[in-house]
């Protein structure tokens, strides 16, 4: 199959139904929706829509989105000054997803950066970005208070001001992230432009991500990056260390391996709050992450709030029987004044488990045997007996016996089939 794909140049990925997986998911999701007040649409059918007609199911998701932002906006969502808001976040995911996390254009000019700073170790990086942002553009770069910012540039005075709460690998990444915006704005604009976001929000907000992303590509070259990670066994801590960047920067960069030729394990990407609030996913490994509701609580990036600072590994099962290897970090962001609480966040990553033996978190793990049965969200769950169980499914009529006390909150009764 390995030698197929590449002869006829096919992402594995397609062969695998990554894609149809995750449209499914979000068909159950937009159909179990109780406001609609559909009659419940048999997996059958959604399997034969998706699979039939993909582009009708795509639209049928459109559709939906669009009708959860009406819906939204006429129940009153809005700014204290009495101005509507839509988050275009699910816009700007989209197409990041939809390009695999990976930009060509953009790795290549942040590689061609790299060339030209000439930094030997990857400890030389930070001053080697300071010392062109100086040398070339004539900025100068300081560190202090900036009450309420991290980062903070003035064009008119040519000062980077970078806040003294940042830890040495945020201000590298900072500082990067300036340098690409100096010098990488026309890949940039070519990206934006190929993409068309449909509002000036969206379009912003595409703009910033993709200069996050060129700073990573800045920090971690491609090769050098790609090839230390089969090394370590894509050990994200050892990764990190290698090439002086935070967990984070580092986790992310291993989303983005997909060069034709050298693509790296397919691992999904996720960042929550301790809320269960999504502020950064990317879908890859067909992992069919909840779109517009929360996740399973039994899924590893909740459980790793209890052990902040460590890596906490899962092997995860879906209902539809897809496994992943799954291992996630809970962090604290730069410590703010006081009484303000600290910023708590995990990282996860995951994987087809059938990856598990070139990734180190699987060492000493029976795979066959310790396995998590989680789902996609309690509402769309069809797991009975299950203690973790907020919600009752939607598509499922209760069945509650004052009698017994089971051990989930909610008893149901099978679906109906037809």
């Amino acid at each position: 199959m390995l030698k197929l794909a590449q002869f006829f140049q096919v992402d594995l990925a397609a062969l695998g139904g990554a894609e149809e997986r995750q449209t499914e998911a979000h068909l159950r999701e937009a159909f179990a929706d109780p406001l609609l007040g559909a009659d419940p649409v048999p997996e059958s059918e959604i399997a034969a829509l998706v699979d039939a007609a993909p582009a009708a199911a795509r639209a049928v998701l459109a559709l939906y989105r669009a009708w959860r932002a009406a819906r939204e906006d006429a129940s009153g969502i809005a700014l204290p000054s009495g101005r509507r808001i839509l988050l275009p976040t699910e816009e700007v995911r989209d197409a990041f997803h939809a390009r695999q996390n990976h930009f060509p254009r953009l790795e290549a000019a942040a590689e061609a950066i790299h060339r030209e700073l000439g930094a030997a170790l990857p400890a030389e990086m930070n001053h080697a970005i300071a010392e062109r942002l100086r040398g070339k553009h004539g900025l100068r770069i300081t560190v202090g208070d900036l009450s309420g910012a991290l980062r903070r540039y003035d064009a008119e005075t040519r000062t980077l001001a970078l806040s003294d709460l940042l830890p040495r690998e945020s201000r590298g990444f900072q500082m990067a992230f300036q340098l690409m915006l100096l010098e990488a704005a026309e890949a940039v604009e070519e990206e934006v432009a190929e993409i068309a976001p449909s509002t000036e929000e969206a379009a912003a907000l595409l703009r910033v991500g993709l200069l996050n992303y060129a700073a990573g590509a800045l920090l971690m070259p491609y090769q050098p990056f790609f090839e230390a990670a089969r090394r370590l066994r894509h050990d994200v801590d050892s990764l990190a260390a290698r090439f002086g960047v935070s967990f984070e920067q580092a986790a992310h960069r291993l989303a983005t391996l997909n060069r034709d030729g050298a693509r790296g394990i397919p691992f999904f990407f996720l960042r929550a709050d301790a809320a269960g609030n999504v502020t950064k996913r990317y879908a890859a490994a067909g992992f069919p992450f909840a779109r517009f509701g929360g996740s399973c609580p039994r899924w590893v990036p909740h459980l790793a709030f209890a052990s902040p600072g460590r890596v906490v590994v899962q092997i995860a099962r879906l209902p539809d029987g897809a496994t992943f290897l799954c291992f996630a970090k809970a962090l604290s962001r730069p410590a703010g004044p006081w009484p303000e609480p600290p910023e708590v966040h995990v990282i996860a990553l995951g994987c087809d488990v059938a990856h598990a033996g070139d990734v180190a978190y699987a060492d000493g793990l029976d795979l066959e045997r310790a396995v998590t049965d989680i789902g996609l969200s309690c509402r769309l769950c069809d797991r009975p007996n299950c203690r973790s169980r907020a919600f009752p499914p939607v598509a499922h009529r209760l069945v509650l016996d004052p009698a017994v006390k089971a051990d989930s909150a909610f008893t149901f009764a099978p679906a109906a089939t037809g």
